[in-house]
């Protein structure tokens, strides 16, 4: 009997809006409301650092706390909306 393939991964971006609080992260929306989702985490990182581009270069270098990130979305969290 053979089993149904795995839905590939995807994955969305998170901000850490303040670096004094870090339980509190956000999906990062389009213009439209919509979380940013992509199948691909290098073009999830590459948007990531397009849109927060001091926030990724100074992770790089580790002269900040980490406050941006890219998470594979869970198989239930088909939109990346709640419902």
């Amino acid at each position: 009997m053979p089993y149904p393939k795995p839905k590939p991964p995807r994955f969305k971006l998170q901000v850490q809006e303040d670096e004094n609080d870090p339980r509190l992260w956000h999906d990062v929306r389009k213009p439209d409301g919509n979380p940013w989702i992509f199948g691909q985490e290098g073009e999830a990182r590459a948007k990531l650092e397009e849109l927060f581009p001091v926030l990724v270069g100074l992770e790089r270098y580790a002269a900040g706390p980490k406050r941006t990130r890219v998470i594979v979305m869970a198989a239930d969290d088909e939109d990346g909306d709640p419902k």
